[in-house]
């Protein structure tokens, strides 16, 4: 099994994809969505890089397929829905800390020029 220090940092990729499926269970076209959603448009996830970064992240044990359907999703049995791990969450909340650590470090950096 993976731990937290194997998995970071997290590829822009897979930083949107834990921060759509953290939300709530998600099939791949509405974490596609909420990706660009979240991300302003910026991160645009086609269907090769959407479905490779779902198979790391489950190899990860980041995320896993969640075996229960929405009720109003029941009868499309071929959509896989995904949900975030603890090891997905831990290294999602790492990672926001990091990011914000730099971001801070930057701006101090910016300001004494």
């Amino acid at each position: 099994m993976p731990d937290l220090e194997s998995v970071l940092p997290l590829s822009r990729s897979q930083l949107y994809l834990l921060l759509a499926i953290q939300e709530g269970e998600r099939h791949g076209y509405a974490v596609k969505k909420r990706v660009e959603e979240l991300s302003g448009g910026v991160v645009r996830m086609g269907p090769g890089t959407l479905y490779t970064a779902i198979q790391r992240a489950e190899e990860q044990g980041l995320i896993r397929e969640s075996k229960e359907r929405p009720p109003e999703e029941e009868d499309q049995s071929q959509r896989r829905y995904y949900v975030v791990t603890p090891l997905g969450r831990d290294a999602l909340a790492s990672e926001v800390d990091r990011l914000g650590d730099f971001v801070t470090s930057a701006r101090s950096a910016l300001s004494e020029v």
